[in-house]
């Protein structure tokens, strides 16, 4: 029975809000009937002929002001709209609607998940949407102390910003430190200094730390943000290389022992791989491209487990810079995996090598007269995959934008990931002949292939609606964010546009020509008005003179 009322007080419920989406139209043209029944008592007549005598007695000087200062608040407007709209994505005027008028008039969002949607679905969709969205540490992160703040002292600009680097830090605390380091000075120490905003207070720490002991998470810090040159940070990353082995080595005989001799053994793991790769790093950055392959072949031999630190990306790029191309074709058969994460190395660095194949005699006229061979299918097919996992690439690959330092968090398939792809493999795209050119003539297909509106994928998931936020975020606000799909101006920047450019006109023809501008406006009035005096007349004929009278004596 209680459903039962329930049922009939919703349906109940949902005929009052239906009649009332209509009953205002009603409303309305009873409102309409009365007024002009009741014009003889209101004098409407006579109010309206007083004002049409103001009106004539006003001069053409009053109409170009009124249509000037309309053009000026409509133009006023339509900037404010313009800045805010390319500054945060949406209009004002639309935003402020939806979020606060919408609700006092009434209005449901139809969008809103019920209860029941909610308790079965809307748990997955929030984790997926998560994920999609998730930041991830930068493979090829640049050193901070040797090249981000060179950047600075050169052109007065930061290249990073501060979320990126309180992600950062995050990420040092979470690899760097452990529940036991209150246990050693040294570590304790470094376990405060990692929390430090000022870049000078960790390096005092970080020296302090080293007055104590042999610390390698203090050396790691001094590499990172205190030496000025890629030489400098390798000499610190190989003393903390030996005091790293050191730990790792005492630390693996006791993890066993305890909880917190496994988490301390974690920890030091942790800090021995990022010192080996960051090892590797350097030897790529000072041109020992064949030992960092070496360091970092060893590496994923021996921690194979670690893919959080993602070596295989810089393996990938320090095997193109040798040309090794083989080599890299077997890289990418083992993680360009359907079961793997994807990422826009893996994607256009499989695409970069079939177009190897053909690029070099690839002709877009040949193509069109006699069709694609099939390597040349394959390549096309490897671009538009590449592509529709993260569009923004090949804008910075064909240098139609500018690029700028990547930063030391991306976002997957965002401007983010696209920025740190390009600035590592534009060189190797270049070597390959013809290739650049084949993206070119190839790459704007991928999106006639995609379902609009980008609600499903064509290879991989939908592409994220987050990813421009999140952008934001990461990159300076110097550089102008690539923005997937392009948004379209909304309604209002439009509305006001063309209000503002119409009453600009009619205040400059008003002020040139008044006399033929009021004969136009009386036209126009006589004309708008027309069909509702003919209405008016009908009425009249129609309904019986003594009921009319008795109507307006009302």
């Amino acid at each position: 029975m209680a459903e039962a009322g329930t049922g009939f007080l919703e349906q109940l419920k949902s005929c009052i809000v239906w009649s009332w989406t209509y009953l205002w139209t009603l409303w309305f043209f009873i409102m309409l009937f009365l007024v002009y029944i009741l014009r003889v008592p209101l004098k409407i007549n006579d109010n309206l002929t007083t004002v049409s005598m103001f009106l004539n007695t006003l001069t053409p000087k009053f109409y170009v002001a009124l249509t000037g200062t309309s053009s000026l608040i409509s133009g006023l407007i339509l900037i404010f709209e313009w800045w805010y709209f390319r500054k945060y994505g949406t209009s004002f005027i639309e935003q402020v609607s939806v979020s606060h008028l919408r609700p006092l008039l009434g209005g449901v969002d139809n969008s809103a998940p019920s209860a029941a949607s909610a308790a079965n679905g809307d748990a997955d969709s929030s984790r997926q949407s998560v994920s999609e969205c998730k930041v991830w540490r930068n493979p090829l992160n640049l050193f901070r102390g040797a090249e981000y703040n060179r950047y600075t002292w050169v052109t007065g600009r930061e290249p990073l910003t501060y979320y990126d680097m309180n992600l950062s830090a995050q990420d040092h605390q979470t690899f760097f430190t452990c529940d036991t380091d209150h246990l050693r000075p040294a570590d304790a120490i470094m376990q405060k200094a990692w929390r430090e905003r000022n870049p000078q207070a960790r390096i005092s720490a970080a020296h302090e730390a080293l007055e104590l002991n042999e610390c390698a998470t203090a050396y790691i810090l001094l590499a990172e943000e205190e030496a000025t040159t890629i030489v400098e940070a390798e000499k610190l990353f190989k003393q903390a290389l030996k005091a790293g082995e050191g730990c790792y080595r005492r630390s693996q005989q006791l993890q066993h022992h305890g909880a917190q001799y496994e988490a301390q053994h974690r920890r030091d793991t942790n800090v021995l791989v990022y010192i080996k790769r960051r090892l590797a790093m350097c030897a790529r950055k000072l041109g020992r491209t064949r030992e960092a392959v070496k360091m970092m072949r060893d590496l994923m031999k021996e921690f194979p487990l670690l893919s959080m630190f993602n070596i295989h990306e810089n393996l990938l790029e320090a095997l193109l810079e040798l040309q090794a191309y083989a080599d890299v074709q077997a890289v990418l058969a083992k993680y360009d995996d359907i079961s793997l994460p994807k990422s826009a190395t893996i994607c256009y660095t499989a695409a970069l090598l079939k177009a190897r194949a053909v690029s070099d005699k690839f002709s877009p006229e040949a193509a069109s007269r006699r069709g694609l061979s099939t390597a040349e299918m394959n390549a096309v097919e490897a671009i538009h995959r590449a592509v529709e996992f993260n569009p923004h690439v090949p804008k910075y690959l064909l240098e139609m934008k500018s690029l700028i330092l990547p930063p030391e968090h991306i976002l997957k398939r965002g401007d983010s990931e696209a920025i740190a792809y390009a600035f590592f493999h534009l060189q190797h795209w270049k070597r390959v002949e013809g290739a650049l050119n084949l993206l070119h003539c190839t790459w704007e297909g991928t999106f006639r292939m995609i379902p609009y509106p980008l609600e499903k994928g064509h290879l991989f998931y939908p592409y994220p609606i987050c990813t421009e936020t999140a952008d934001r975020e990461l990159l300076p606000s110097f550089h102008e964010v690539s923005v997937y799909p392009k948004k379209e101006l909304p309604f209002f920047i439009l509305f006001t546009a063309g209000l503002c450019s119409f009453t600009a006109m009619l205040a400059l023809l008003t002020h040139q020509f008044p006399e033929l501008m009021g004969v136009f406006a009386k036209a126009f009035l006589s004309t708008l008005f027309a069909p509702l005096n003919f209405v008016m007349e009908k009425v009249e004929s129609i309904l019986p003179s003594s009921l009319w009278h008795q109507l307006t004596r009302i």
